[in-house]
């Protein structure tokens, strides 16, 4: 088993990002896919010495399984998709809060690779109550839809991952259709909505099978419930009133590290609309996926690569389809946690940094992948946009102004590599200090860390 003890280089953060009393968000600036599990990893691998100043427990408030935190330990790498990346410190209790959906088949098999690993999953993880429950019609409805818009348009509708995030989603809000995980616990009561929505959701289903030219097979309330009660019975010791734990680990003085699943550009109020995802993924989502007050929240932490990356359809005007694009994804390992899908790669944008570091209200940069970057000629980021003779400087709302704009660039020198071995910023080359400065500038937040490696221990404080 991988030790889960962090070097004196990974006890730094908490200290060493300058962060105030109370609790604290990690959130993505971009599309995801960010490094945000390596820094909560490392805020939540403080060791019992910094006991007046370590996190107590870490909180996932929003998302599913459609999520992909990966965690390196020496050289084990855990993906995880629903619990917290705080697992892996046996000392932290893990929430997953009322703002996620969860897919018991995909928590389940989470529970028992970690239990494979000897780590610890017992007490130290709670689930709410109140969260939703992705079931098997949610993934079917999820790929029909995308399979209807491409034959209707001749193109993806969203590009999702088909985990079923989208209509669990919908389902809460049409309330009608909806079960949560306190439905779980009554089989009675499980077996009775069951029956209900599944004749709602094979009337809904069964015309947009014929749509796609899908065949279709009913959804068997009771074959349904036989698939869960296992599931179920897993899940079931962790079950509990999270908001209430929550609000009593505060009152009892504990600190609270919230993981924030996606990112501030697929925030479905605040992203690049429709191409996003179904839940508030920036900070301003920790308050109702925790239920936790927005003033106990003193820090925001936001995670950006030093370049830009997306998985799945939308407007991302740095695009490279060219060697250097194809650079950045192979050095940089750019592929789906979740899906293994490549990820789309380019320049950082500049403006929608600003933007995204604005709404979260970040109060801290951490750039990771830096190391991706070293030994190109010279580095390019997105100040500004051109769009139909003028220049953007602020995020367009709408996504077919995105789609059209040419992205302004500010060039500057690249730097030599490798920077993997540095732990101080002054080690770093004066080019690529140079380049965070200026990330720093357009984001009009200090950056707080930098990542120069996979590892923990690879992390450059300022």
């Amino acid at each position: 088993m991988p030790s889960t003890n962090v070097s004196s280089s990974a006890i730094q953060p908490i200290r060493a990002l300058g962060l105030k009393p109370g609790h604290c968000a990690v959130v993505g600036l971009q599309w995801g896919d960010e490094g945000k599990g390596k820094v909560v990893d490392m805020l939540a691998g403080a060791s019992d010495s910094d006991a007046a100043e370590k996190f107590d427990f870490v909180v996932r408030y929003n998302g599913g399984a459609n999520a992909g935190h990966s965690v390196q330990v020496g050289e084990q790498r855990y993906a995880l998709h629903l619990i917290p990346s705080g697992i892996l410190n046996p000392n932290l209790v893990n929430v997953v809060g009322n703002g996620v959906v969860i897919d018991p088949q995909q928590l389940v098999k989470e529970i028992r690779e970690l239990r494979e690993h000897k780590l610890t999953v017992a007490d130290n993880l709670r689930i709410s109550d109140r969260s939703h429950v992705v079931l098997a019609y949610h993934k079917l409805q999820d790929a029909l839809l995308e399979q209807a818009i491409a034959k209707l348009h001749g193109r993806a509708a969203i590009g999702t991952t088909g985990r079923g995030i989208g209509p669990c989603y919908a389902d809460k809000a049409l309330r009608c259709t909806a079960i949560r995980v306190a439905d779980l616990l009554n089989e009675r009561h499980l077996l009775s909505r069951l029956t209900d929505i599944t004749q709602i959701k094979n009337a809904q289903l069964r015309p947009l099978a014929d749509l796609c030219g899908e065949a279709f097979e009913p959804f068997d309330p009771r074959k349904l419930l036989d698939e869960l009660k296992p599931l179920i019975e897993v899940m079931r010791p962790h079950i509990c009133d999270t908001a209430a734990l929550l609000h009593g680990a505060q009152s009892d003085g504990r600190r609270l590290l919230f993981e924030g699943a996606n990112a501030t550009l697929l925030d479905i109020d605040h992203g690049t609309y429709p191409f996003v995802t179904s839940s508030n993924c920036s900070s301003l989502g920790v308050h109702t996926g925790a239920g936790v007050a927005g003033h106990y929240v003193s820090n925001v932490i936001g995670v950006v690569k030093a370049y830009q990356t997306r998985v799945g359809g939308g407007p991302m005007p740095t695009e490279l389809k060219d060697d250097i694009g194809n650079r950045i994804r192979e050095k940089g390992r750019e592929y789906g946690t979740t899906t293994g899908r490549p990820r789309r790669c380019g320049w950082l944008d500049g403006v929608a940094l600003r933007y995204t570091a604005a709404v979260s209200g970040v109060t801290g940069i951490a750039i990771t992948l830096l190391d991706v970057l070293a030994d190109l000629p010279q580095l390019k980021v997105a100040v500004a946009y051109q769009h139909q003779g003028k220049k953007l400087t602020n995020f367009p709302a709408d996504a077919d102004v995105l789609s059209a704009v040419e992205p302004i660039y500010e060039t500057l020198p690249g730097f030599k590599g490798p920077i993997d071995h540095c732990r101080r910023f002054h080690e770093l080359p004066a080019e690529a200090r140079a380049y965070v400065q200026r990330l720093e500038q357009l984001a009009q937040a200090p950056v707080v860390m930098v990542s120069v490696g996979p590892r923990r221990d690879q992390s450059v404080f300022r």
